[in-house]
């Protein structure tokens, strides 16, 4: 025998050296590596490993005790059923078929299974495995389902990892692995029956499998069961589309309807939704300011309907409106570096509201006005619309636009009486708080001059450390989003737009239950005193103040543009209405933030900045210029007019359909607002 056929060979499974005649490990009975095998040399009990035709066709002649798989041309003694290396059983012919009639039976108890048990990777050889299976066909095997490993029935645990069956597993480790979804979902179908309804779906976190069609098939089902309006909501929230969000709310939606986990799922965008979160939560969460008022109108104590001012229904052209109006911001060079528009607009309501069928105009004056500012400015004692002689006869009659109640309304409801938008991006408070901070040496004498007289009115006064921290307090104010603002940001904001305010406002600011809880001090004019009269321009805005809330105060356009006109009157040609400088009692509207050199002459101040007549009535009026709506603008408001206008068609076509009026009012506020 050859050096090499004396060396010994090493088991794989027990590091057993065993003879080279072994064919199987003497210690665990494991086949013998296929490495070191000499298949020709056992073939014939010797042999060589160089076999020559010759010598092949002569051992093919030779009688032999042995069988050759037909797998992998191994020689197998003629007892083994199964090929040694790699467990294929023996082809079954008419000439062994008697040694198949008893074959040989291996349990998990006899010798071969404890020893295999005992290797390093606690799993049977190949041949063992293929054996027990061949002789427990009957046998279902069960999946681990950790590594998915098949283990036989009355394994207690994985052969592989050591992990419980299924059945055990569920209960103790459902925190390490995520839940079936077939599971989920059958657990969805079996609650639906329980609860006897078609919309409930399961309430525990889905994993989708891409490759279950089963799970698949349920989860479509699901879909057609789930309450798409509600849904649809949600993404017009996240994509700050108001259209799903009004069609739901307007179908009868609950706005405190909360996602649900099987929701979540269905949406499929785990980022930006969580469970339990409402329409309210998602507004807020993405800073969707337009949607979150729309969705505080409907909860309970503020009213019910939807509101739709021109920048909600033509979201796109805001944000280009808002984008273009911070591109015409600039500062001013010198002593004097405060912040100033260079464009100039006037909002006005368009004259064609009045060509709308009377349901439809008051649908729209509805879902545009804030119906608590408009009554309480118009109640005993009214402040706006109280002449008849402005109202009728020159068509100068104010409307309160709706406005968030929020302590950025001052912000909004300038930018509604310039532009017809919010300043959602804080771009106006942006430019205050620059103003106030690096133009403060300007404002500060001014500012403490007039509230030190105010001061000496009521029979105090202030140290000078108190009045530098008042300060402070009001360059912070207007620096923070959200903060309410005060006299002096309403005397900047003339400044920024080089215009002047008037606010038509209640005398006292009163609580929900009607008691006066202070003295109002913003009704009055705000003029650019520190500005040239020639840098500003006279036409002033008007805004409205009620219990602590501004709204904007807008004209209707005096004319149409569908009417004829002559040719020397077009409708780019500048139009006027009229504001009072007088109150209802005829007294002069005071001016805010005048020096005591400037006090008694307030009507000759009025006329040097503002284009002030009297009317017929002996009304003290200042001329308001609307001039053409800027490009953008129009665009927005000619789609906002559009929606009205179609269902404005609605009610001449043949089949009317009554246009759905409803009536509620604006977002209430807090006594501390």
């Amino acid at each position: 025998m050859s050096e090499k056929a004396d060396q010994k060979w090493i088991c794989d499974y027990c590091t057993y050296e065993n003879f080279p005649c072994a064919i199987k490990c003497t210690m665990c009975r494991g086949p013998r590596p296929f490495k070191s095998e000499d298949i020709f040399g056992l073939y014939d009990g010797g042999g060589s490993n160089e076999i020559s035709s010759t010598a092949t066709s002569s051992c093919e002649n030779k009688p032999t005790n042995k069988w050759s798989c037909e797998a992998c041309t191994y020689l197998n003694a003629l007892k083994e059923k199964t090929c040694s290396q790699c467990g294929k059983s023996r082809h079954t012919n008419a000439n062994n078929l008697h040694e198949h009639i008893q074959p040989l039976k291996i349990t998990q108890h006899s010798d071969l299974a404890q020893s295999l048990s005992r290797s390093r990777n606690n799993s049977p050889p190949a041949s063992v495995t293929n054996l027990e299976n061949s002789r427990r066909t009957k046998e279902i095997k069960w999946t681990c389902f950790i590594c998915t490993y098949e283990n036989w029935p009355k394994s207690t645990k994985c052969a592989m990892c050591g992990s419980l069956p299924n059945n055990s597993l569920r209960s103790q480790a459902s925190s390490l692995i995520m839940p079936s979804p077939d599971r989920d979902i059958d657990a969805c179908f079996k609650e639906d029956r329980i609860r006897g309804t078609s919309n409930n779906m399961i309430e525990s976190t889905m994993s989708q499998s891409p490759n279950n069609c089963e799970y698949e098939r349920k989860l479509r089902h699901l879909k057609r069961q789930a309450d798409w309006s509600w849904l649809n909501a949600c993404l017009g929230v996240i994509d700050g589309d108001p259209n799903p969000v009004e069609a739901y709310l307007s179908s009868g939606g609950d706005p405190t309807r909360t996602l649900t986990a099987s929701e979540v799922a269905i949406l499929n965008r785990s980022s930006a939704f969580d469970v339990g979160h409402t329409l309210v939560h998602l507004a807020i969460r993405f800073q969707k300011e337009d949607l979150l008022a729309i969705l505080l109108s409907q909860i309970e104590g503020s009213g019910s309907g939807v509101k739709r001012v021109p920048s909600y229904v033509a979201p796109d052209l805001a944000a280009d409106i808002r984008r273009h109006f911070t591109s015409t911001i600039r500062q001013r060079k010198g002593h004097f570096p405060c912040n100033y528009v260079t464009e100039l607009p006037t909002f006005a309501l368009p004259a064609e509201v009045d060509e709308l069928p009377g349901p439809v105009q008051e649908q729209l004056f509805t879902e545009l006005l804030d119906k608590d500012a408009q009554e309480q400015l118009e109640t005993d004692p009214a402040v706006i619309n109280w002449s008849l002689e402005l109202t009728v006869r020159l068509g100068s009659r104010l409307y309160a636009l709706w406005n968030r109640s929020a302590g950025d309304c001052l912000l909004d409801s300038v930018m509604q009486a310039t532009w017809g938008v919010f300043d959602r991006d804080n771009t106006l408070r942006r430019a205050l708080a620059e103003s106030l901070s690096q133009s403060g040496r300007v404002f500060y004498p001014r500012w403490k001059e007039y509230e030190a007289s105010h001061a000496s009115f009521l029979q105090y006064s202030l140290e000078e450390g108190q009045w530098e921290e008042d300060w402070s307090s009001l360059l912070s104010l207007a620096s923070q989003p959200g903060n309410s603002l005060e006299q002096l940001h309403v005397f900047a904001l003339a400044h920024i737009l080089r215009r002047p305010i008037i606010i038509y406002g209640v005398k006292y600011v009163k609580s929900f239950r009607g008691e006066a809880l202070g003295y109002a001090r913003f009704e009055g004019v705000y003029l650019p005193l520190l500005w040239e009269q020639s840098f500003c321009i006279r036409t002033p805005i008007a805004l409205g103040y009620t219990r602590g809330h501004f709204s904007a105060l807008v004209p209707l356009e005096p004319y149409s543009r569908l009417d004829t006109r002559p040719s020397t009157q077009q409708t780019d040609q500048l139009q006027s209405t009229f504001l009072p400088l007088m109150d209802r009692d005829r007294k002069i509207l005071p001016i805010h933030f005048l020096t005591e050199a400037e006090l008694g002459r307030e009507e000759t101040i009025l006329r040097q900045w503002l284009d002030v007549c009297e009317t017929e009535g002996g009304i003290l009026v200042a001329q308001q210029l609307l001039h053409k709506r800027p490009l953008l603008v129009a665009q927005m408001v000619e789609e906002w007019l559009n929606h009205y206008r179609r269902l404005a068609q609605m009610t001449s076509a043949p089949f009317v359909r009554p246009i759905p009026i409803q009536d509620y009012s604006s977002e209430g506020d807090t006594d501390e607002e």
